[in-house]
């Protein structure tokens, strides 16, 4: 199932009609413009010629059948195949260190093989897809703005060979997605990535009784929590209780053993600090989780337990 750049929204809403309906499993290839709708083609198209009501399109939605509210969607992302060229921007004003730029600038740069020409820099291609999400449940959000729902999250981590869970707030689901880059560093500072059209290949499964907190990736090493909020302190404080909350319920877990634990093990990323609401993940190894799973729920923290006796009797 091809779902076309013919049909493309600016705000995830449960009131959106779908491009098209899937069952669980099926193959979908979504079509997406760039950032900017495709209309920053030259070095001379540069911010102040953009049409911002028509930034950060989203391809779809695609109802996901069988879909209810409650469950989890996993979108499992097969292939990202990109344009020849893409565009970065600046300009007064936008990202992190907007208050110093003089002057709006765009750069277009070319993908050869694995590889981005940007200016006398050849940097390594590094796809993934800027947004992604369902439908929330209440109020539309629109697509360049983050949240539980998914949305402009910037993450580098969602990108080919990686699995993502995103929640069902409306039956159906209702997957978009877009902004596509060929290569961003974490945090996006400027705010913009190599913008570039392409599409993703990718299928859904739809997950019944899930405790997975999403949005949650998992890659071929780690998995993934990620949150969005208003700075980027309080998405890494719900990202890592996210995360933890996890632990506990799904390994029975101890509060303070498992914070110990992401304390020792997890890493903290920025993934965006320039969209509406920042973004923020935190990593953990597989391998960790694999020893999770070994451990008896009654020697969880034999240490911690102590302690706590020990407090108690004082």
């Amino acid at each position: 199932m091809r779902i076309t750049t013919d049909h493309v929204i600016f705000e995830m809403n449960p009131t959106n009609q779908p491009a098209a309906q899937v069952k669980p499993g099926e193959r979908l290839v979504f079509e997406t413009l760039d950032c900017f709708s495709n209309t920053v083609k030259r070095p001379e198209d540069v911010v102040s010629s953009i049409d911002f009501s028509k930034v950060n399109p989203a391809t779809g939605p695609v109802f996901i059948e069988g879909a209810e509210v409650g469950d989890v969607l996993k979108v499992t992302i097969h292939e990202i195949n990109l344009a020849d060229y893409g565009a970065i921007i600046t300009a007064p004003g936008l990202g992190v260190l907007g208050h110093e730029v003089q002057q709006e600038e765009t750069v277009i740069c070319q993908v050869v093989g694995d590889e981005v020409k940007y200016r006398d820099f050849s940097l390594p291609l590094r796809k993934m897809i800027g947004v992604i999400g369902t439908a929330p449940a209440g109020e539309g959000i629109n697509t360049g703005t983050p949240g539980d729902h998914g949305g402009n999250m910037d993450t580098t981590a969602i990108t080919e060979g990686a699995t993502l869970y995103l929640p069902v707030n409306v039956d159906g689901a209702l997957l978009a997605l877009g902004d596509l880059h060929a290569t961003m560093g974490d945090g996006e500072v400027v705010g913009a990535g190599l913008e570039i059209p392409g599409e993703v290949h990718l299928d859904v499964e739809v997950i019944k009784n899930s405790h997975i907190p999403t949005p949650f990736v998992e890659t071929e090493d780690k998995y993934i929590a990620i949150a969005s909020a208003d700075t980027i302190d309080h998405a890494v404080e719900r990202a890592t209780k996210n995360l933890t909350s996890f632990i506990q319920q799904e390994y029975q877990q101890t509060f303070n053993s498992t914070i110990m634990l992401l304390s020792l093990a997890a890493n903290v990323a920025v993934s965006q600090a320039v969209n509406p609401q920042k973004t923020a993940r935190i990593e953990l190894s597989k391998q960790v989780f694999d020893h999770l799973k070994e451990i008896p729920a009654e020697n969880v923290s034999p240490v911690m337990s102590e302690l706590d006796d020990h407090v108690a009797e004082i």
